[in-house]
């Protein structure tokens, strides 16, 4: 692995490449089916670790969910806030997250609870329960779970050692990603934009190929930007429907009793992945695979301007 890159990684995610990258190493040439097994394996492993602070946070909401005491005097919500503290100031101190994505995790933060906050006042889901560490009717947790997205966003970049063909201009996504946000409030007083903004979103993205390395040699694999973002959302959905479940939050058609988040959510998380990609832009710069297999690649630039 090239020194730039293998220095970008915690302790953790380096012991992680070197065993994906030993044990392909003791499998080759013992059969094509063993090492796409293994290697799939390895793929899912660092999926699962980029999903680390998210899957921390899914796991408190419902421990809390199932067995958080009645009649205590700390609210489950202000006790939901502690905890999420907690995960991420154990992240920092272990160094499991490094304090260059912080402010970008901390960004994702505050957008999510600007939105939060709007959409509860409008009626688009509310939260139950009471507690100290709340925020105009928006516990103070929920801005953890916009920044589990973004906590997952960087990590993939520095896992994978993410290159990028055909990305379109930052200064587009940019915008793209501005108009997303402006529509996620917009909507409820003139037209709902969405599905204009997705057209925008295939034909700016519907030429960029993400390269990706899954482990330290230098093979290489690839996939459309849009499939990426399409799984990313659809996962997304898939850990909503764990976290209402757990009471997170609740939406108006779940008054009654739990149900299925509706599947057409995931244009609304599709549409979300476009600003949660144009924030980890500011730092991780998006850069082409570059002609020359051998040549050493550098990790991702920050945004220098």
């Amino acid at each position: 692995m090239p020194t730039e890159r293998r220095s970008s990684l915690t302790p953790v995610e380096r012991r992680l490449d070197a065993w994906a990258h030993q044990r392909l190493e003791a499998l080759e040439g013992r059969g094509r089916v063993r090492g796409v097994l293994l290697e799939f394996a390895v793929f899912t492993a660092k999926q699962a670790w980029a999903c680390v602070f998210g899957a921390l946070m899914l796991l408190l909401l419902l421990a809390t969910h199932l067995w958080y005491p009645e009649g205590v005097a700390l609210s489950r919500s202000d006790a939901l806030v502690i905890g999420a503290v907690g995960i991420q100031a154990l992240m920092l101190l272990l160094k499991l997250e490094s304090g260059r994505e912080l402010w970008v995790i901390v960004l994702f933060h505050l957008v999510g609870t600007a939105m939060e906050v709007f959409k509860t006042a409008v009626g688009s889901w509310y939260y139950g329960g009471e507690g100290l560490l709340w925020i105009a009717g928006v516990p103070l947790y929920t801005g953890f779970m916009y920044a589990a997205v973004g906590s997952y966003m960087v990590r993939v970049f520095r896992l994978f050692d993410l290159r990028f063909d055909h990305y379109p201009p930052r200064w587009a996504t940019a915008l793209l990603g501005a108009a997303v946000y402006a529509n996620f409030f917009g909507h409820h007083y003139v037209f709902d934009f969405r599905w204009v903004l997705l057209a925008l979103v295939v034909v700016l993205y519907a030429r960029c190929v993400m390269h990706f390395r899954n482990h330290r040699s230098q093979d290489w694999r690839r996939m459309p930007v849009l499939a990426a973002f399409a799984g990313v959302a659809f996962f997304i959905w898939v850990a909503e429907n764990i976290a209402t479940f757990a009471g997170a939050w609740i939406y108006p058609n779940q008054d009654d009793g739990w149900e299925l988040v509706s599947l057409s959510k995931l244009i609304s998380w599709l549409l979300l992945m476009i600003i949660s990609v144009v924030l980890v832009t500011f730092v991780y710069r998006p850069q082409p695979l570059r002609a020359d297999p051998e040549e050493p690649v550098a990790d991702p630039a920050p945004l220098s301007r």
